[in-house]
């Protein structure tokens, strides 16, 4: 394991007086869909509306005093923005946020909302990445990754802990891929706890650079990112994150971003949850039997968030 047991501990500890342990939710109706016998991992009722919140509060609590007095800095698609400006909140730590121009309204006032300044720059979240780390060496801050950082993972795999905790009969845990941050930090969580539980990632195929980088060996940079789902939008995933997804996941599987928004219409008509595009993924993969495993298998899907853009929601569906 490239994380020990004892980090996630440590990083449950400092996030759980500021954090839900949220529920997981049964559904009788995708069960029968599948086959399995299915839960959802609501993280859309977490605070910030989605799990980013966990990692910034393991990662700031580990600053030291100059790094604290610098400030941070960190870029996002709008969930790792609002975990950053959150947990900065708490610790009393100047933010600063850089955002991809096209990002999601109501992430931006939201980010602001926490107390973070925005910087908007470029179109995809490498853009603004690229923007963070020029801000950073600037101005003296400390850059904070949204996926690539095993203190950050340490905070994002206090989900997994949680779904063991609550269900430790399952035998599947499907998680939504972008960065690689969120399925390294439960795949490693998990796999502490239960080392036959299979792990399968799930991105989208109009960005599938987990995927290729899996087959590859290596971290492959794509040429180009044809999502319209800014959790998933990523150009280049992470080091850290292949090597822990290479050791940990058994599959990754890829469907296109018309599925992903189906799925967010069937939880909001068959659940009653409202999820965003990438949360939805992990549905969408099980709706269309992406998800090998025998039947009857316990299987937790998470739902990474519930931060949707409702404008672009109205035009998925009536378009």
């Amino acid at each position: 394991m490239l994380i020990p047991l004892e980090a996630f501990q440590e990083a449950r500890r400092r996030a759980a007086p500021h954090i839900h342990h949220t529920p997981l939710l049964t559904s009788a109706t995708l069960s029968q869909a599948t086959g399995f016998d299915v839960r959802l991992k609501a993280e859309v009722f977490q605070r910030t509306g989605s799990y980013k919140i966990r990692g910034p509060l393991n990662k700031l609590a580990l600053l030291t005093e100059e790094e604290r007095r610098r400030g941070v800095i960190c870029s996002s698609a709008g969930n790792h923005a609002q975990g950053v400006a959150l947990a900065a909140q708490i610790h009393g730590i100047r933010a600063v946020v850089t955002m991809a121009e096209n990002a999601t309204p109501s992430k931006i006032a939201a980010t602001k909302g926490y107390g973070a300044e925005v910087v908007l720059h470029g179109q995809i979240w490498d853009e603004a990445n690229e923007k963070a780390r020029e801000l950073a060496a600037r101005d003296g801050l400390t850059y904070i990754h949204p996926f690539d950082d095993p203190q950050l993972i340490a905070g994002q795999g206090t989900l997994g802990l949680e779904i063991y905790e609550d269900w430790p009969e399952v035998d599947v845990a499907v998680v939504p891929i972008g960065g690689g941050g969120l399925i390294s930090g439960v795949s490693m969580a998990l796999r502490h706890m239960n080392p036959r539980i299979r792990i399968i990632g799930v991105e989208s195929s109009g960005a599938p650079g987990m995927q290729r980088s899996v087959a590859a060996g290596h971290v492959v940079t794509l040429e180009r990112v044809d999502s319209r789902i800014d959790g998933l939008r990523v150009q280049r995933v992470g080091e850290f994150t292949l090597q822990a997804v290479r050791e940990n996941v058994e599959e990754v599987v890829t469907l296109p971003d018309e599925a992903m928004f189906d799925a967010m219409l069937w939880l909001m008509s068959y659940c009653k949850v409202v999820t965003e595009g990438a949360a939805a993924a992990t549905v969408a993969a099980l709706l269309h039997g992406l998800v090998r495993a025998p039947a009857g298998a316990r299987v937790a899907c998470v739902l990474s968030g519930g931060n949707v853009n409702l404008d672009q929601l109205k035009g998925m569906r009536w378009n």
